[in-house]
């Protein structure tokens, strides 16, 4: 079936160009196809304006077009009202036969050559007008162009998960994550290793006493006096380790040992922060503790501190490690503790919190077996405890230096100004920490992450004033005992216990997906710049002993007796010719005179020297000065003694001078 005819051709908008529309039959003009000249249209049609003309080219109906049967328009149907016949139909055409069955309205023929589609009467009266939506009713009107079906898309987004994040962990997330704490380890190295001075009468006193205490292992040399009656950690221990370093590399490699240690703590501490919370809170939490002071100075500090501070750590780890494990494996945790409190005795104090760990870090996995892990892990621990220092000498060592400790002066003010200055910063992020985690126990942002069991609020309340309050105990024991004294490293063994809460407080202040990394940048330097600024003061406060010894050297023997500031160091840099038993301090001394009176204190130095006693004498003005100052009147108009050398320093405190007097009779 054909319905154009063979010289119809499509106009740029024309929507039969394609396909025609249902309803009807029309031309590109949406009206019924017009008679050619010649016919005279129905008398009872008026044409419109604007239609008088004809157009060309149906003057003659188009031959082969036959009228389809059953086809034909309807008798009867009147033209509707209002519609005027165009002209050019006022007669009938010719040549259009009548379709049976179809009644055709008087006078309408059908037009040659045009089929008629089934279900259609067609009646010009009825249909004249004819065309489809938005088509033009009149000349010079624009129908409104129909809006385009949007086009099909060349590709379709696949169906995305509720996040776009896998909260599992995964090979990329563990080494991005340890690409960013190698960095964070450089940055310590870096700030350690940039502190530079002699050493520092601890240092000296250990290495010295190792040595000793090497000796007296492998050759049965007696030793010059009982270190473990007077130290604060077993002699056996760390110095003989430090002395083994020190005969190869120097104080340089024992100081690199606790370098060492140092960097081994703060990757510990990473991993177990991790295991309690997440990779984010671990980096934080090891970033600050990397820049403190008392971690900057103790890693590079031939003390025996670094390697405590390492043994916590690593029990700390073994016990949040160990949280899914059979209870039993808590135990392994034992050896280590124990080993801590022998290095140094002041370990001890972070012994319960690591106990308490145990119960924390168990009961979210096991229940009520998490009290029997605790109470294995506490058994353990003072058992291994009480066979140690009772069945070895060193129970002298921990009354005299940590439970009976002679108690200082310095004030409870001036402790807590100490305490804030050295640790305050990172002790405030962890306290922050605590409260918002307690608040929001949510440490993934991950929103598939709200539908995970989370601890209850008891839980984690417990957990961060465990961990928070840990890093009290070291300043409360300080003001107890009243002296300042090794208190700036004392407060990095509680901040390791806080670091995990500090790093907490970080990521939440930062907020979700680093919505204010700002604010986690300036933190992180302010503690840096405080880090940088109190490790090198603290590296120097005692001055450059390097001129002093070399002085000294020629008039040290193995025969004389000594008195000096701070005895360890010529011990240590001359132990080839004297030992620790020929060297006085100046902190306490006990003389019987040569008349058999016995002196003590300040008069026993006055009586002394009157005697003569001793060989050599080196006073810095800085240990202990008031001291110094009976020395030196003592010495004024002394027959004895004569000025050596008088050599002048540069400390942190200012400016200063070594004063040498040698016996001239």
């Amino acid at each position: 079936m054909t319905s154009r005819p063979e010289y119809y051709t499509p106009q740029p908008y024309d929507p039969y160009a394609e396909e025609e529309q249902q309803g009807g039959w029309f031309n590109s003009d949406g009206y019924l196809p017009r008679r050619p000249q010649g016919h005279e249209v129905r008398q009872d049609y008026d044409a419109p304006q604007g239609y008088q003309q004809v157009p060309q080219g149906y003057h003659q109906v188009p031959q082969g077009y036959d009228t389809p049967q059953d086809h034909g328009v309807a008798q009867g149907h009147p033209v509707p009202q209002g519609y005027d016949t165009p002209q050019g139909y006022h007669q009938v055409p010719q040549e259009y036969d009548t379709p049976q069955d179809y009644g055709i309205a008087q006078g309408h023929p059908v037009p040659q050559g045009y089929d008629i589609p089934e279900g259609y009467g067609y009646d010009p009266g009825a249909h004249a007008y004819q065309q489809p939506d938005g088509q033009p009713a009149y000349p010079g009107q624009t129908a409104e162009e129909e809006p385009a079906a949007p086009a099909e898309p060349g590709y379709h987004v696949p169906e995305t998960p509720e996040v776009g994040w896998d909260m599992a962990a995964s090979r990329r997330r563990a080494w991005v994550s340890r690409a960013v704490l190698l960095c964070v380890l450089a940055v310590q190295a870096v700030l350690s290793l940039r502190l530079a001075n002699t050493a520092f009468q601890d240092e000296a006193l250990y290495l010295a006493a190792g040595h000793a205490e090497l000796q007296h292992l492998l050759h049965g040399t007696p030793l010059p006096i009982d270190y473990a009656a007077y130290f604060s950690g077993s002699p056996q221990l760390y110095p003989v380790l430090a002395a083994a370093v020190d005969d190869v590399l120097g104080l340089t490699g024992a100081r690199l040992l606790s370098l060492a240690f140092m960097l081994g703590t703060t990757g510990l501490l990473y991993s177990f922060t991790r295991r309690l919370f997440n990779e984010r809170a671990a980096l934080a939490g090891a970033a600050l503790f990397a820049v403190v002071q008392s971690t900057v100075v103790m890693g590079y500090f031939a003390t025996y501190d670094a390697a405590a501070v390492f043994l916590l750590a690593l029990a700390t780890w073994i016990v949040v490690r160990t949280d899914r494990a059979p209870v039993a494996a808590v135990l392994l945790a034992v050896p280590v503790a124990v080993l801590a409190v022998g290095v140094k005795y002041a370990a001890g104090l972070y012994l319960p919190t690591i106990v308490v760990l145990a119960l924390l870090t168990g009961w979210p996995h096991q229940g009520r077996k998490a009290v029997l892990r605790m109470l294995l892990l506490a058994l353990g621990i003072g058992a291994v405890l009480g066979a140690g220092m009772y069945g070895t000498d060193l129970m002298d060592g921990v009354r005299q230096t940590t439970t009976n400790r002679d108690h200082g002066s310095d004030s409870t003010a001036l402790l807590l100004q100490r305490s804030g200055e050295w640790g305050g910063l990172m002790f405030l992020t962890a306290v922050g920490g605590a409260v918002s985690y307690v608040r929001r126990s949510r440490m993934n942002e991950s929103p598939a992450a709200q539908r995970l069991g989370n601890p209850g609020w008891r839980w984690r309340a417990l957990l961060g004033l465990v961990l928070c309050g840990t890093a009290l105990l070291a300043p409360a024991y300080q003001i107890h005992l009243g002296t300042v004294v090794s208190l700036f490293k004392h407060v990095g063994f509680g901040l390791l216990f806080a670091a995990p809460m500090a790093g907490v407080g970080v990521t939440r202040l930062i907020g979700a997906h680093f919505r204010y990394p700002q604010l986690g940048i300036m933190l992180w330097t302010a503690t840096l710049c405080l880090g940088i600024s109190q490790a090198d003061w603290r590296f120097g406060v005692w001055p450059d002993s390097s001129k002093m010894i070399q002085v000294v050297d020629s008039h040290v023997d193995r025969e004389g007796h000594y008195l000096a500031s701070t005895p360890e160091v010529p011990v240590y840099y001359l132990r080839d010719k004297t030992t620790h038993r020929q060297w006085q301090g100046v902190f306490a001394l006990e003389y019987t005179d040569k008349k058999g009176t016995y002196h003590q204190g300040d008069e026993a130095y006055r009586a002394a020297l009157r005697d003569g006693e001793f060989d050599l004498i080196v006073l810095d003005g800085l240990t202990n000065p008031r001291v110094d100052a009976v020395v030196v009147d003592a010495v004024k108009g002394n027959p004895h003694y004569r000025l050596l050398a008088d050599l002048p320093f540069r400390n942190s405190s200012g400016t200063g001078h070594y004063r040498i007097w040698t016996k001239t009779s």
